[in-house]
């Protein structure tokens, strides 16, 4: 069994931050959210992995490697465009040729991992099977039908009227059967080759189509609120553990990691938080889910529920939080200016200035 890892596409909801990095590397819990899937396909025990990139292929390929890292063989497999999730399967078939494999789209994470899906699907082997979970807004999402019994009936790609709550996760199962569904389906109204017309396909042609409804914590990564809630998420798992340096005049409360080569100096810091190696927390508080890289500087500032990428600063602020900020960040103070209102008023205006 392979695995096809989508890790493409331009990350446009996660804007300005993906300009200059792939929506796949921004880390959660200061590591790439790319990487915990890789981890939970090779702890389902898959080690050939076919990698579709797109225009941030070199930064992805820097990151991931030959896969040796993470037990993996990587096969990077470019796409010119996003063009489809069934795109991806199209260009991709030379590689993954008669063998099941699993789909995962590299911006998603899955709490718990895929070892128990991908059993699952090695014991009965449908034609596909697919995840859903329950959403309280389906229309951003693929969604299932099912029948009483639990079997899929259709399948439609954000949809205006969904007939369910049951969204697609990022993960799907297929074996060889798939290729022929992707070559039998039109593009959608959005120029892409729809995943959930192929499995439709398969539908309409009674293969076996399966899915699997989780109870488990999923997000797709692809917005800032979704970022930090699955750093929150990550945060909350982690153990203690002090490898840095924490003077005398500093408080660490609960599960602080602070890697080696960190140095908390004069501040508090409030599980769960994380501290990347070489980064500086000086005369401020930290607090609960916060995520700060290395090589980073805190200074006489409060930092709390945010993400701070690698040598950024913050200095003399105040209090930030609910926040990403990316690498190479300098935060600090705006100078003292006299408190003004500039104005461009058109003709018989009416304006109402608090004072």
């Amino acid at each position: 069994m392979k695995a096809l890892v989508l890790s493409g596409g331009a990350g446009t909801r996660l804007r300005p931050i993906t300009h200059t990095s792939a929506k796949q590397l921004v880390p959660v819990a200061n590591k790439a959210v790319l990487f915990y899937g890789l981890e939970s396909i090779a702890a389902a025990g898959i080690t050939d992995v076919g990698m579709i990139v797109g225009d941030t292929a070199a930064e992805i390929q820097e990151a991931v490697g030959d896969g040796s890292k993470f037990g993996l063989e990587i096969t990077y497999i470019p796409q010119e465009r996003p063009l489809g999730l069934a795109h991806a399967v199209l260009i991709a078939q030379d590689y993954l040729g008669d063998d099941d494999f699993v789909m995962y789209l590299g911006d998603n994470f899955i709490v718990g991992g895929i070892t128990g899906l991908v059993d699952e699907f090695r014991t009965h082997r449908p034609d596909a099977q697919i995840l859903l979970t329950r959403v309280p807004d389906p229309r951003a999402f693929g969604v299932a039908e099912l029948d009483p019994q639990g079997q899929v009936i259709s399948l439609e790609e954000k949809p205006e009227n969904p007939k369910s709550d049951l969204a697609l996760v990022g993960v799907y199962l297929f074996t060889s059967a798939i290729h022929e569904a992707v070559r039998s389906i039109e593009p959608s109204w959005r120029g892409e080759l729809e995943i959930t017309h192929a499995i439709q396909h398969l539908i309409d042609v009674h293969s076996d189509v399966r899915s699997t409804v989780i109870q488990g914590y999923w997000k797709d990564t692809g917005n800032v609120a979704d970022m930090l809630e699955v750093n929150r998420r990550v945060l909350e798992t982690m153990n203690r553990r002090i490898d840095g340096e924490v003077d005398d005049k500093s408080e660490t409360v609960g599960r602080v990691i602070v890697e080696e080569g960190a140095r908390i100096v004069g501040s508090r810091v409030v599980g769960p938080v994380i501290i990347g190696a070489g980064t500086l927390v000086s005369d401020s508080y930290v607090g609960p889910f916060t995520s700060i890289a290395e090589n980073c500087r805190i200074t006489d500032s409060e930092v709390e529920f945010s993400i701070v990428l690698r040598n950024s600063s913050i200095d003399g602020v105040g209090r930030i939080e609910s926040s990403l900020i990316g690498r190479h960040v300098e935060v600090t103070p705006a100078p003292n200016v006299p408190s003004a209102h500039r104005l461009v008023l058109g003709d018989h205006s009416k304006v109402q200035i608090h004072t």
